[in-house]
């Protein structure tokens, strides 16, 4: 698939595990499991790092094969979800910076201005489609100027 606003293709990523079943090696049950995403959700990390931690520290290679249910189910079953959505928050995040940047290096930096752009088109896109699937409030709106009160 090709990168959004670009010519180039996409970048590779990590394969999944192919099996669909529990590994034979395993020696975790879906409780232990289950308890380990809630610990780990209250430690303040996101569902994708909960995921990293599980597969490099503990050995499982899907919480969705294991358990049955995606890790950010698990999260939104003990009411520990964050109010904005992960890939919606780090593209704040990264808007923020950007403007941090911009504020930092002048008015000559056509580059970064551009991938401002680039950036909060992208949030607005995103953040269109979670008011469409109710994820988000319908009244949400993005404002640069509350970054920080966002990303709580």
């Amino acid at each position: 698939m090709a990168r959004m606003h670009t010519r180039r293709k996409g970048q590779s990523g990590s394969k999944r595990p192919s099996t669909a079943q529990v590994p034979e090696w395993l020696d975790k049950d879906a409780a232990w499991v289950e308890e380990k995403v809630v610990e780990l959700a209250k430690a303040g990390n996101t569902p994708s790092m909960i995921g990293l931690i599980l597969r490099d520290q503990y050995g499982i290679p899907l919480v969705k094969v294991v358990t049955g249910k995606r890790v950010a189910d698990i999260i939104k079953e003990h009411d520990l979800q964050k109010r904005v959505p992960e890939d919606l928050r780090n593209m704040i995040a990264k808007a923020g910076k950007m403007r941090r940047h911009l504020e930092e290096h002048g008015k000559k930096d056509f580059v970064s201005k551009r991938g401002l752009q680039l950036v909060e088109s992208k949030i607005h896109r995103l953040s269109k489609y979670y008011k469409k699937n109710h994820v988000l409030p319908a009244d949400w709106k993005y404002s640069p100027s509350q970054i920080a009160v966002l990303l709580r």
